[in-house]
């Protein structure tokens, strides 16, 4: 697992402290000193990080409610023994399809409707392949989150890239892109993913 900067989780955990805070504090008085954490961790953050101070802030301040880690989910599809993966334009690097979890969804179809939106793919979750700590520094980094990854069953469709992605195709285990994108997918990911497909019956990995 990527060694995550001490800044950076001190800034999350102070930022989910003062989130949690003003959503249950009636005291004015408190939820000043709430929102004085909310500034210290966006100080924190922008200036390890190089971003705009009011910007962080100002993301902090839109978060309500107690502060949970976010849900990524992603899609690993096979044909032919070779695996799916979207290039994205955002950074022109290679992942799993998939995206953030919305309010509402169940989590093995978000991860379907990500990758007929991404890749034009009509597919079905089968397996839960496993849940990893996703700690994402950029372009996501203000937020701490998991990422589900499942194992999926092609039943229709057609490859075609999206608004979000560039080029869509399958590639064999040792032809895997060399730039992954960003966080979105790791190695282990990939790695997890073929040996679901050597051995569909073994237990989910987890952090």
């Amino acid at each position: 697992m990527n060694q995550i900067p001490r800044w950076l989780e001190w800034g999350r955990e102070v930022e989910a402290l003062a989130q949690t805070g003003l959503h249950y504090s009636p005291d004015e008085y408190n939820r000043q000193r709430y929102r004085r954490l909310l500034e210290i961790a966006a100080e924190m953050i922008s200036q390890n990080a190089q971003l705009d101070y009011d910007q962080v802030y100002q993301v902090y301040l839109q978060q309500t409610g107690y502060a949970t880690p976010r849900v990524d989910v992603r899609a690993a599809v096979f044909k032919e023994r070779k695996l799916l993966m979207v290039q994205e334009k955002m950074d022109g690097g290679w992942t799993l399809p998939g995206g953030w979890a919305d309010v509402g969804d169940v989590p093995s179809e978000a991860a379907e409707r990500e990758t007929w939106e991404e890749a034009g793919l009509k597919v079905k979750a089968q397996r839960l392949i496993g849940i990893y700590d996703a700690n994402r520094i950029e372009p996501l980094g203000l937020f701490h989150a998991y990422k589900l990854v499942f194992l999926c069953q092609i039943n229709g469709g057609e490859t075609r890239p999206s608004f979000e992605t560039s080029s869509v195709d399958f590639f064999a285990r040792d032809q895997i892109p060399s730039v992954l994108s960003k966080e979105r997918t790791r190695w282990q990911h990939i790695e997890d993913a073929f040996g679901f497909l050597d051995n569909p019956d073994q237990p989910a990995v987890f952090d």
